[in-house]
This record gives C-alpha cells, structure tokens and sequence, in this order.
C-alpha cells in the first residue's frame, strides 16, 4: 500500500500506520521497548496482520519479557508462526521497519514519533538484503515463559475452570507482570488464584512445574512471602502415605469476601 512518511503521538501509530495494508513477510529492526509491546498487542488482537520477524538488541528484549503479559503473547504468536524472534550483535542507530519495498525509519521527537518513508528502489533493496543476511546468521532469542494459551488451558485441566477466570481476571487488572514492585509476577498470581480456590499447594506448584512456568522452589519460597505478609494461609491435608499436604486459603479473612481483583490489589500494597 502506499504510504507517505507518519506523524503520530506514539510508536504504535506509527508501527500500524507501517504495516497497513502489507501483505509480505516482514523485519522490525531495534525496535523500542515501547514499540515492541505495541507489536505484541497488534498481532494478538488482530488476525489478519503479515508476518514479522523481530530482530532486537538482547538487553532491551530481556527487560521485556521480563514481564510475564508480554513474554506470554510472544510465545504465542511465535507458537502461531506469525512472530520470530532474534538478537542483533549490531544496533543500528533508529528502529526500522524493513520490507523488500519499503523503508521506514521510527524517530522520536520532542513531542511524538515520525515514521520516516523511503521506497528508493537501490537503497530498500540493499537495506533488506543486509537484514536478511544478519537474520540467517543470528541467534534466536531463548524464552523461557510458556504461551499464555498453554498456561489456561492446562489450568483448566489440572485446576479448574475458576481457577482459570481469578487468573485471567488478576491479569485483565494489571498493567505489567514483573514482580518486585511492577504488577505481581506469574507465581504470584497463581498461588493467589490457588489460595482463592481452595487447592493443594503440592497441585498448584506441580503443574507451574511441568509447563515450565516456574520450578517447585520458586512456588514454595513465593508461598513463604505471600504468607508472611498475611496474604495467605494454609492447612495441612493428611493423605494415605507420606507428609501432610498444604492447603492454599487466603489469609485474611476481609479477603474472603473480596474480588480477586481486590485480592490482587492487595498483594501489590503488601508486597
């Protein structure tokens, strides 16, 4: 489609101004952090978008995925083989969005974002060769945090069907999913979610476990902080052989009654 060069308030306009229209296979050079998220949220709310192939500086990326709403929707759409994921060695200087038609330079000004356009023939031709070049070469970026579409369904199907909406509800609410201060991380919102529904510690740890979400340790130690704050509580259930296991309850009895979303607004005061 063609284009003229974009003024806009925010790097998503300019990222959708970009891909409107495009039906080939495309390359978002350094992409911002900013930008990156935005791309997430394009291509898992529209399904009509053309591929894209995410070529980032390491660092930036693993800021990002760093939070577990971001990293999730990736490893989906990589999943959907619409999203491919690699680390550049060589940061240019602007983020780019390259096709084999067209050029567009992403450059922040004092107030808002210009998405500059080129299509001279020689240069777009150069310009994606050399990125394709270094795409063959480069290393793909390892994420660990398995697509959120696996993280319900096998919810569902170890836990419950509730436990899956207090999950999707706590993550409707929060903004970022990191931890230490920025929104509550993935083990958190699931031991909070456990707690909420009653279930064994030993269920919820182990299916965090086998998906790859988080290791038994990581789920007993986020267990230990969330019951020392007064979060939750728990209650030994004796089984037929072996060590008494860990009921998951909440821990204050005002959040009995409580909406998830209060419970989860309550977990990021305390914590």
């Amino acid at each position: 489609m063609e284009q003229s060069d974009v003024h806009a308030d925010t790097h998503r306009e300019v990222l959708g101004a970009g891909l409107d229209g495009e039906t080939g296979e495309l390359l978002l050079i350094n992409p911002t952090a900013e930008t990156m998220q935005a791309a997430v949220e394009m291509y898992r709310n529209e399904k009509s978008l053309p591929r894209i192939k995410l070529f980032a500086d390491k660092q930036p990326l693993k800021e990002l995925t760093d939070d577990f709403i971001i990293a999730s929707g990736i490893a989906d759409l990589i999943d959907e083989d619409v999203f491919e994921v690699r680390t550049l060695s060589s940061v240019p200087r602007h983020s780019l969005l390259v096709t084999d038609e067209f050029v567009l330079s992403f450059v922040q000004g004092a107030e808002g974002v210009a998405g500059l356009r080129t299509t001279e023939e020689s240069f777009v031709s150069d310009t994606y060769e050399e990125y394709t070049r270094r795409w063959d070469d480069a290393e793909e970026f390892s994420l660990r945090t398995p697509p959120l579409s696996h993280v319900r369904e096998t919810l569902e199907a170890n836990i419950g069907a509730a436990a899956v909406e207090d999950f999707d509800r706590i993550l409707d609410s929060l903004d970022t999913a990191k931890g230490d201060g920025e929104g509550l991380d993935e083990v958190t919102i699931s031991l909070l979610v456990a707690a909420n529904n009653g279930e064994l510690l030993y269920d919820i740890s182990r299916w965090g476990e086998d998906i790859r979400l988080a290791s038994k340790a990581t789920f007993s130690r986020n267990k230990n902080l969330l019951e020392d704050a007064g979060l939750i509580d728990t209650e030994k259930v004796p089984i037929d052989i072996g060590r008494p296991r860990l009921r998951l309850l909440l821990g204050d009895s005002s959040l009995e009654s409580a909406s998830i979303e209060e419970v989860a607004e309550a977990a990021e005061r305390k914590l």
